[in-house]
Parts: structure tokens; C-alpha cells; sequence
């Protein structure tokens, strides 16, 4: 949500932000940094001051009906704005880094032709990776096997599935979640469809081709105040109806899908389940959501971001 009453410091991150914006025209910005850091406050504002309009890269803000555990923009938020790649896609639709970047540069195109400038802002960084950098020419997803490691994660939990990709690919392994589904059962996919482990694709492309010349903006925020942001956060989602909201996602069969595995909705769904208490579930996500952040801020300690105090 967007505070009416923004703060001195806001503001003087919102004017750095606008100043490096229009010092370089050219360069995609992007705002990026870890989960409540205030990303979406922080694009909005500038979206404002330079004419802009926001290319999300988060993906479960995504999908449609996923929208309190999501901190997807308010409708107010969306007529002041105008947001692309928010509510784009049904619950059930598949997508990957690759789809999401010709979606994204799509939209990119479009918000240029009419004379507005591009904010990318987002937390899902593999996403933004591949806007940026492109992919490694990896083979393209096959349904039918990302269903086979959906029915085997169900059947015998996710961690299965990664120990089997440690078997094959060790280094992907070391790098995924256990419960990251998603990408392990791309690592795995990739293997079963041409005999290689996803690593090796990657060491030969090391995202190493700029396709967008990019300005990485982010909030710089201290351990300590991220997590009782994050706190607050979850609380206020909590308040506002998450468990209600995932009940009825899974009603309407959404169960099965992408985003209900994301931070959060994870544990919304096992505490549904009867496998976690009402009483656990507030603590429990906020330790997952650190969890989640300490692994954005090293990929954002991999960047080139221009850090504002």
C-alpha cells in the first residue's frame, strides 16, 4: 500500500530515484531488493514524478486471485499507476523465466511506444536475470514431465524430488531449496531432456549478453529492520484475510497451483491441511519470508545496485 504521508527519507530516495532515472534515459530502471523493503512504494512514486508505468516481476502477483499473501497493489494503486504483468494469468496457467521474459519485453515495448518510461520492479530475480541477460539455451518446458514431478512431489514431498536432482546435479542441487519445486523440477526436466545437467547450461551462458541496459535501484535495509518489517507484514496479511483467501483458492481447485507454493501460501496451505497450528502459523511464515530474503540479498550482493540509505 502507498502512505499518503511519506517520510523525509522516502522522499529523498524517491528524488535519487527519479534523478537517476532521467540522468539515463536509456537504461532500464529497475527496482529490486529483498521482500518488504518497500519496493513497490519506492516504483509507484517514481512511476509519478517521471511518467512511468510498472513492469511487475514477481511471480505470484502474476496470477489472478493470488492477492493478499502476494502484496499485489491495491486497486487504488492500479488506477494511479498502470501495472503490467499484475493479475495476467489464471491460477492454473503455467510460466517460466523464459515466458515471462518475451511477456516482459512485450509490455516494455508497448509502455515506450506511448511515450512512458518502463519501471521494472520485483523480487523474483531469476526473472529479472532473464529479462536482462537472456537464458541458456536450454530446452523448452515439457508438460508432461513437470506433471509427473508434480504427482511424484505430492506423493513422496518435494525434498525427493531434489534429492534425486543431487544425484544428477550436484551443483544446482546445492544451490535450490529443498521445497523449491519449481526450479528443481526444471534442473531435473532439463537432464531428462537432453542428458545434461542444468549447471553446465548455465556455466556456458553466465548471463554473460546484456539484452537491457539496466539502472538496479534498491532500499538498503539492516537485518534487523527487514525482519520486523517483515513481521508486520505478515501480521497485517494475516489480519486482512490470507487464511480465508487460501481456503477459497483451494475450493475453487487452485490447489495444485504454482503460486501455492510460494512463501507463505505455503504455510497457509499446511496449516489448512491440519499439519500446522493457527497459533505457529504467524511465526512460521516470518521465518520462511528471512529465510526467502536472506537468499534475494545474495543475489542482489551478486548486482550491480545503486543503494539507497
Amino acid at each position: 500500500m502507498i502512505s499518503s504521508d511519506a517520510s523525509a527519507a522516502d522522499e529523498e530516495r524517491v528524488r535519487r530515484a527519479c534523478a537517476i532515472a532521467e540522468g539515463d534515459p536509456e537504461a532500464l530502471l529497475a527496482i529490486v531488493g529483498p521482500t518488504a523493503t518497500g519496493k513497490t512504494e519506492l516504483a509507484m512514486r517514481v512511476a509519478e514524478r517521471i511518467g512511468g508505468e510498472i513492469v511487475s516481476a514477481d511471480s505470484v502477483q502474476i496470477y489472478r486471485r493470488f492477492d493478499i499473501g502476494s502484496g499485489k497493489p491495491s486497486a487504488e494503486d492500479l488506477r494511479r499507476v498502470r501495472h503490467h504483468l499484475v493479475d495476467a494469468l489464471d491460477p492454473l496457467e503455467a510460466i517460466d523465466a523464459a515466458l515471462y521474459a518475451e511477456s516482459a519485453e512485450r509490455a516494455i515495448a508497448e509502455v515506450r511506444a506511448r511515450g512512458k518510461r518502463p519501471i521494472l520492479c520485483g523480487g523474483t530475480f531469476l526473472w529479472t536475470k532473464a529479462l536482462l541477460f537472456g537464458l541458456a539455451e536450454a530446452p523448452r518446458g515439457d508438460a508432461a514431465i513437470r506433471e509427473k514431478h508434480r504427482v511424484l512431489a505430492e506423493a513422496e514431498g518435494r525434498p525427493s524430488l531434489h534429492a534425486r536432482l543431487a544425484v544428477i546435479d550436484a551443483k544446482s542441487a546445492a544451490r535450490l531449496h529443498p521445497n523449491d519445486l519449481v526450479r528443481v523440477s526444471r534442473a531435473l526436466e532439463v537432464h531428462e531432456l537432453t542428458g545434461r545437467p542444468m549447471s553446465a547450461w548455465q556455466e556456458e551462458h553466465a548471463f554473460a549478453t546484456v539484452k537491457h541496459r539496466a539502472r538496479l535501484v534498491g532500499i538498503a535495509c539492516d537485518p534487523t529492520r527487514l525482519s520486523e518489517r517483515i513481521e508486520r507484514r505478515v501480521r497485517a496479511f494475516l489480519d486482512a484475510g490470507w487464511i480465508d483467501e487460501t481456503r477459497a483458492l483451494v475450493a475453487l481447485g487452485f490447489e495444485g497451483a504454482r503460486a501455492m507454493g510460494a512463501v507463505g501460501y505455503r504455510e497457509v496451505k499446511m496449516h489448512l491441511d491440519g499439519t500446522l497450528a493457527e497459533r505457529d502459523l504467524h511465526a512460521t511464515i516470518v521465518r520462511s519470508t528471512r529465510v526467502f530474503a536472506r537468499r534475494q540479498r545474495t543475489w542482489l550482493g551478486h548486482a550491480d545496485v545503486e543503494w539507497l540509505a
